[in-house]
């Protein structure tokens, strides 16, 4: 199955997940979620995303100096940010128990 659509529609949920947990740079940002299992992601798909919900509110940003090249941009979620993930993870966890049901306990190989 090509999840190249799946992940266009969580992408915004997985990267609010990701910087919950810690500030991070775009490209700190891309690892943690390939090291999460989402290895298809792409770089810019990644940065539009950060951009994307930085003008919508829901991340704050900051630049720190960098011995290793040019200054880095951080992303961190705000208090608007949290509310849009809870949100979100909410409606992810109802259409995945939707989906399961769908699909039966079935194994994966």
């Amino acid at each position: 199955m090509d999840t190249t659509q799946l992940l266009k529609g969580v992408l915004d949920l997985a990267v609010l997940a990701v910087v919950a947990d810690e500030d991070g740079y775009g490209y700190d940002v891309v690892r943690r979620l390939r090291a999460a299992g989402i290895e298809e992601v792409g770089d810019a798909s990644v940065y539009g995303t950060l951009r994307r919900l930085y003008s919508s509110g829901a991340l704050t940003s900051y630049v720190v100096p960098s011995d290793e090249g040019p200054h880095r941009k951080y992303y961190g979620i705000n208090a608007e940010g949290r509310a849009v993930l809870s949100a979100q993870r909410k409606d992810w966890y109802e259409f995945a128990g939707t989906m399961q049901r769908l699909l039966g306990t079935e194994e994966v190989a």
